[in-house]
């Protein structure tokens, strides 16, 4: 058994590989938004895939508490990529280095919230929506008992 696989449910891992994909999603999305300059919704959804399936695999827990960490970790992962696309295209924009802009980022939510659209509720709602069912892990199936019908 490796260390990063428990044999039973692991909420600090659940955390801590939910944190990540979240993380990695925001970094992608922020940077794709940027690059192509295209914001595409259906990547918030992506990071709600990714999450759960982070926290279901590193955690493999069956309790609700799983799938609130899923959920929350999706919904954190959405809005730090929308963060990071707007302070993107605010340092561009103004001709500000990043770490500048970075350090303000209270400014940088209130340009976000400016930005906001009514259809990225939908998507943040999916994403979240798909970190919660994707972070259980499935029971364990009951050994069947010969003799017995089901």
């Amino acid at each position: 058994m490796a260390p990063l696989e428990p044999e039973h449910d692991s909420l600090p891992m659940a955390l801590f590989a939910g944190s990540a994909a979240a993380l990695v999603g925001a970094v992608l999305w922020g940077v794709f938004t940027y690059v192509t300059h295209v914001k595409l919704g259906w990547i918030a959804v992506l990071i709600g895939v990714l999450v759960g399936y982070a926290v279901r695999t590193f955690g493999k827990g069956t309790g609700p508490m799983f799938q609130v960490l899923g959920a929350v970790l999706s919904l954190s992962g959405c809005v730090a990529g929308n963060l990071l696309m707007v302070c993107l295209f605010y340092s561009r924009q103004q001709d500000v280095p990043l770490p500048t802009v970075l350090s303000h980022l209270g400014d940088m939510l209130d340009v976000m919230v400016e930005w906001f659209r009514p259809m990225d509720l939908l998507f943040y709602a999916i994403a979240v929506y798909e970190g919660y069912k994707f972070s259980r892990a499935p029971l364990p199936v009951p050994p069947k008992v010969p003799g017995l019908s089901a």
